[in-house]
């Protein structure tokens, strides 16, 4: 687990759908989520009754006609304005936002919880995956990502430090702690090393546009699963499998 100071980075960026010609996103950064508006102008109005064109108030008394404002074209203006501030809901550092297909829910995971917000409440989230042991001695795994089902708005996936993806159910039980399906590949006894279980870590996780597949990353290698199969991955593809000799220096430099 990480005890340090906020960095000045942004972990996840998730868009929102389109409902205007304003574009809408999630960000977050270790501790805190902000939802922004980016839109874009390239008119503006111009012929006002009550003001004059540098924008100081003309006197109504004065007024002899009425006009019709105007629109003009004018230069393109990109304008990025955060609209809701969801704070103080993590005691460890935030690695995942997933927005749900309702688009009026997300998740917010750190490395032993899950919240649920709604993008309208930023002073409350429910807490649905909860692995803090009572004894912090205990702890074996971490949270490493989570994300929600692309169709189905009571389904999400999370990942851990462990090699396992667990699938809940939200319509199961208010917390999720309990999970519907583990998907974990049984290890080969014959590749048994000491980085085994770095190495076998999921760093994110993410599912088919179809909802039917996901696909996992873990430090060597990228593996395809089906979400009716738990057992073991449908397709894996070795990413960096040149680094497996080398894996002891990259362990002592800390990569």
């Amino acid at each position: 687990l990480k005890s340090l100071e906020i960095e000045e980075k942004i972990n996840k960026i998730r868009w929102l759908k389109r409902k205007n010609p304003a574009h809408f996103l999630l960000s977050t950064n270790d501790k805190t989520i902000k939802l922004w508006k980016v839109s874009e102008r390239d008119k503006r109005a111009e012929g006002y009754n009550l003001r004059d064109e540098s924008g100081t108030m003309r006197d109504p008394a004065g007024l002899t006609a009425l006009r019709v404002p105007v629109l003009k074209p004018m230069e393109l203006m990109v304008e990025a304005s955060p609209r809701r501030i969801f704070a103080n809901a993590h005691t460890y550092h935030i690695n995942s936002i997933s927005i749900n297909s309702d688009q009026e829910t997300y998740l917010s995971a750190d490395d032993l919880r899950i919240n649920l917000w709604h993008l309208e409440v930023t002073d409350q989230s429910f807490n649905i995956v909860d692995i803090k042991p009572t004894n912090m001695e205990e702890l074996t795994e971490v949270i490493t990502a989570a994300e929600f089902h692309p169709q189905d708005c009571n389904v999400f996936v999370y990942s851990s430090s462990k090699g396992t993806i667990r699938l809940c159910d939200m319509r199961a039980a208010a917390l999720c702690d309990s999970h519907a399906k583990l998907f974990e590949e049984p290890e080969d006894p014959t590749n048994r090393s000491f980085f085994s279980e770095i190495i076998s870590s999921i760093s994110d996780v993410k599912f088919s546009n179809s909802g039917r597949y996901m696909i996992s990353r873990d430090y060597l290698s990228v593996k395809v699963w089906d979400l009716h199969m738990e057992t073991k991955p449908i397709e894996t593809y070795p990413v960096h499998e040149y680094l497996r000799s080398k894996l002891c220096s990259l362990y002592e430099n800390d990569c």
